[in-house]
């Protein structure tokens, strides 16, 4: 897992490191990152433009100008606050033989130092016309200039980054907002406890059957959804509990005639109360908001298993609190809304994602796993991930039909409920990946990608 770190806390790091070594190492040893970097996206060429800002973001760009100057490059800087530039570092610059010029000229690479992490708010007019007259990659130093550092959020003119170097740690603007192609420099820096994580492939334990498995201990996933309306839904939920390594899946409910025709190993029912029994329910999709829907929500509730409530078990959560009395208190709950179920549950996402779901999962109890290109899981006990789409392949309808279903496989097979939904958000973004191979993706073939997704995160 990587560590994600807020600014507060990397501020004090910083400190903490600054009054340890010499005056001024910090920020050299950042610029020749920042330059090492650069000189690989050149590849050769030699001209590079530095947009200046005041402070030490504007002095790490100028300190990497010095680093390629004495590596043959023409580097020029364009100083927003001349008078707030970074005085050690512009007279290194131009002691290095760096140009000073009114505008960004016709490089090769432009270098974004115009505001670092205490900076918010979107780029100021004077820099955002800038940043707009700029028609080659942009490498930013730390993050790109007028986003967010600690949410992300983008509220007007920004820096839109081919890469990114950072510095000691990632922080959340990089796990939540566009900044290409992302590169950690060790300063050694050492924050203490990551405010969230990243998951990587690695970190993904898949549960798969071994040798003294049967179809019982590898996990019983019971799925309750679908209607005459949307029997889709229930295909798909239940055709990503099956080839998301369930020992055995049981549906119940109306679509039970389709689900039979395309998942004959399904055990099917009509009434959830003739399912049997199972290790853990997923319960919601394309099951409507009627009254029935709410039985049958509450009677999931009440079975003393792990739930996933996803689409319209959120909506009748949402609109029906008197349901929230019949879960079992004892029995993990996995909340999966979009930004408006989430808004009918708990109120606006607002910019910040991360804490709207932490601040959420400790209201109800539960995981709450909020969906998005950047999908934030957070726990009762104050844990949360992101997981960053490689791609918008699953923004299609069903999608979230297909993620239910992993995430209650994965559930029946025992694996700890925040786990399991960051797993299951991180193999669905790799099942889109393998399915699309550069085309449209319809849900169901996302679903049939997960065999191959789960293969992939199982080799060494």
């Amino acid at each position: 897992m990587r560590g994600v770190w807020h600014t507060e806390r990397v501020k004090s790091a910083e400190e903490e490191l600054m009054a340890v070594v010499p005056p001024g190492s910090l920020m050299r040893k950042a610029a020749f990152g920042v330059a090492t970097h650069a000189l690989r996206l050149l590849q050769g060429r030699r001209r590079v433009t530095l947009l200046v800002g005041a402070g030490n973001n504007g002095g790490d760009a100028l300190w990497a100008g010095c680093f390629l100057r004495r590596r043959g490059v023409a580097v020029s800087a364009v100083l927003l606050s001349p008078e707030k530039a970074h005085a050690e570092g512009l007279a290194a610059f131009r002691r290095a033989g760096g140009r000073i010029v009114p505008d960004a000229g016709t490089p090769d690479l432009v270098i974004d130092g115009i505001v670092g992490l205490s900076a918010r708010g979107p780029l100021r007019p004077a820099a955002a016309a800038l940043v707009e007259s700029v028609k080659v990659p942009i490498l930013a130093v730390d993050l790109p200039s007028g986003i967010d550092p600690d949410t992300g959020e983008i509220s007007g003119p920004h820096v839109k980054a081919h890469t990114t170097v950072t510095f000691g740690c990632l922080k959340p603007v990089h796990a939540l907002a566009d900044c290409g192609e992302v590169h950690l420099v060790d300063i050694g820096l050492r924050p203490a406890d990551p405010d969230f994580v990243l998951l990587d492939r690695e970190d993904i334990a898949w549960p798969v059957p071994g040798p003294s498995d049967d179809k019982y201990t590898q996990g019983v996933t019971g799925v309750a959804a679908g209607s005459a309306t949307y029997p889709g839904a229930a295909v798909l939920s239940t055709g990503a509990a099956v080839l998301a390594t369930s020992g055995m899946v049981r549906y119940a409910g109306p679509a039970a005639d389709a689900i039979r025709a395309r998942w004959p190993e399904t055990i099917c029912t009509g009434s959830i109360t003739d399912a049997g029994r199972v290790q853990a329910w997923v319960v919601g999709p394309g099951m409507g908001t009627g009254s029935s829907s709410a039985e049958v929500l509450r009677f999931v509730l009440d079975a003393g298993v792990p739930v996933i409530a996803d689409a319209d078990a959120i909506t009748l959560l949402a609109s029906t609190p008197s349901l929230w009395d019949a879960r079992d208190p004892d029995a993990a709950l996995v909340l999966t809304p979009h930004d408006r179920e989430f808004e009918r549950l708990a109120g606006p996402v607002g910019a910040d994602r991360v804490a709207a779901a932490r601040k959420a999962a400790q209201r109800f109890g539960a995981v709450v796993l909020l969906k998005g290109h950047r999908t934030v899981v957070a726990a009762p006990d104050g844990r949360a991930l992101v997981n960053s789409a490689t791609s918008s392949w699953p923004a299609t309808a069903g999608s979230g039909d297909v993620l239910s279903g992993m995430i209650g496989a994965l559930l029946a097979g025992g694996v700890d409920p925040f786990l399991a939904a960051g797993y299951a958000a991180y193999a669905h973004v790799l099942a889109a990946e393998l399915g699309a191979d550069g085309a449209p993706l319809p849900a169901s073939g996302l679903m049939a990608a997960i065999p191959a997704a789960i293969r992939a995160l199982r080799r060494p």
